[in-house]
């Protein structure tokens, strides 16, 4: 219940609630999706980023699959 309160208080200060209702928090996931689209092609983990790994397996799967065609 405590909880609930200060969240309920804390969306409350987020200005514009009459003229845009629940859109208004819409900036805030823009800036989300974008921070989170630069961590994936920019922050490397070992030595790879998102975008590494997600090109590699692309290209395993289209070769086995003209590997299968080929069969």
């Amino acid at each position: 219940m405590l909880v609930s309160k200060r969240v309920k208080r804390l969306l409350k200060l987020v200005p514009g609630e009459r003229r845009f209702g629940f859109y208004r928090f819409l900036p805030f996931f823009f800036v989300l999706g974008g921070a989170m689209e630069w961590f994936m092609i920019n922050v490397r983990i070992g030595k790879e980023t998102f975008y590494d790994v997600y090109r590699r397996k692309r290209s395993e799967r289209l070769y086995e699959a003209s590997m299968e065609k080929g069969e």
